[in-house]
């Protein structure tokens, strides 16, 4: 089986879309492995964005990730589950992303666009030990 990494953002969260944004991605066939409502922390949500840290919307994505709690989730499916929960999700820019996906449906912003989806194997594995270091 193989695993990939969410979080239900702290926006997904506080509309209380976490029970249907995990009802999506159960009826996809993944299945929870971990879960957990946790406020990140801002050390931690460092590391996580550190590939945008020289960027100008640095300071406002860890502002935003560590507000209130999130819904980090560790999922299993058969093969390739990073590009199933991706598919899922929708663009990252909820104008663009296609009705029927997590963001076309329920997002309204870019900035506050609901979830997070590791992006590769690679990236999953990192996530997953981040957040949840017992299961690497």
């Amino acid at each position: 089986m193989d695993r990939t990494f969410v979080i239900v953002k702290p926006d997904g969260v506080e509309r209380r879309l976490s029970g249907e944004i995990l009802s999506r991605l159960e009826r996809k066939g993944l299945s929870v492995v971990a879960a957990e409502l946790r406020t990140i922390s801002r050390e931690t949500a460092e590391v996580h964005y550190g590939e945008h840290a020289d960027k100008p919307f640095f300071g406002d994505l860890v502002s935003f990730i560590t507000r209130s709690p999130s819904l980090l989730l560790v999922l299993e499916g058969p093969t390739e589950t990073f590009k199933v929960v991706r598919t899922l999700m929708g663009a990252t820019n909820p104008v663009d992303a296609a009705p029927g996906t997590i963001r076309g449906d329920l997002g309204i912003e870019m900035t506050e666009n609901l979830i997070h989806g590791s992006d590769s194997p690679e990236a999953a594995k990192r996530e997953i030990s981040l957040f949840f270091p017992g299961l690497s």
